[in-house]
């Protein structure tokens, strides 16, 4: 598969926002919100084991650990300065002492090659990290491969209408992509279809947020960590005179409010299949079995 993405400057510009990103992280906390209300559906199921997959700085981990205090919580994320952002220990300490309370394990990896056993999850949940992703079935593939039959996904990424104004002005100005490809719908579905998931369901939600120019959205973005790691962006600094044309063009769009920024987010909620259930590939189904779980005869000996 073509490269899209610059998975370490990903790394290194989330690791440069850790300090500035719960800060500035605003709709990100309430698409969050939105994923965890789907919580609910678990209805009185108790998870033993909770995956965040993408947790920068572990809010919602938290938020996870809260709800089910006996339940193990990993906060996983590509960015280690990220992680320690995270307070893994609630301010209840005398519950933690007695056993109530367990801490947030926090884990430093890349949601492709995830670091944990076949069959080891009960409920993941990924909010607004796969977008970084060229591969979206594949990073299905490895969600589907931790969680347990009957696990519950809960995923979020950004869809096409997002920063379409900056999209825009930026081209306007120069040759080379400086905002990335966002998936569309359809196309979020259908990667999850294919990873064997079941019951999928799907929203689409789109905002309008408002900048006094065009430098204010780019210094929140670089607050976040959202900045350009296309593996084809320009490797300079973007030059004055781009820089100027692209905010000139931006201009078009101000209204009394300000110059818009609209954000587009897709939020999925899944079931993980019973073992044996096909993985649509190239035309083809392919199932996975547990192999502890096949039957073996066992013949005596002589």
């Amino acid at each position: 598969m073509t490269r899209i993405f610059d998975s370490a400057h990903v790394r290194r510009a989330f690791s440069r926002a850790s300090a500035t990103y719960a800060g500035a992280a605003a709709l990100q906390r309430e698409i969050e919100a939105q994923l965890l209300e789907s919580l609910d559906y678990l209805d009185d199921r108790v998870p033993a084991v909770v995956l965040d997959v993408g947790s920068g700085p572990a809010h919602a981990a938290l938020a996870m650990r809260a709800r089910w205090p006996k339940a193990r919580i990993v906060a996983l994320d590509l960015a280690l300065p990220m992680l320690r952002q995270a307070p893994v220990r609630s301010s209840w300490g005398v519950l933690e002492k007695i056993g109530l309370q367990r801490p947030v394990d926090r884990v430093c990896a890349d949601l492709r090659a995830l670091p944990l056993a076949d069959n080891s999850v009960d409920v993941l949940v990924s909010n607004l990290c796969l977008q970084w992703v060229e591969d979206l079935p594949a990073a299905f593939a490895g969600f589907r491969r931790v969680l347990k039959p009957d696990g519950l996904l809960l995923v979020s990424t950004f869809g096409p209408q997002t920063l379409i104004e900056l999209r825009e002005s930026f081209g306007h100005a120069d040759d080379t992509p400086h905002v990335s490809p966002f998936v569309s719908i359809g196309e979020f579905g259908d990667a999850l279809m294919r990873a064997g998931f079941r019951n999928p369901v799907l929203d689409r939600d789109v905002a309008v947020h408002w900048h006094p120019d065009m430098a204010s959205l780019m210094r929140e973005q670089r607050a976040i960590g959202a900045t350009n790691a296309l593996a084809t962006r320009r490797r300079a600094l973007t030059g004055r005179a781009r820089f100027a044309a692209a905010a000139a063009h931006y201009e078009q769009f101000r209204t009394a409010d300000g110059l818009p920024a609209s954000w587009e987010w897709i939020t999925a909620m899944a079931w993980s299949p019973a073992h044996g259930a096909p993985i649509r590939d190239g035309g083809e189904e392919l199932a996975r079995f547990d192999a502890g779980a096949i039957p073996v005869r066992r013949r005596g000996g002589a």
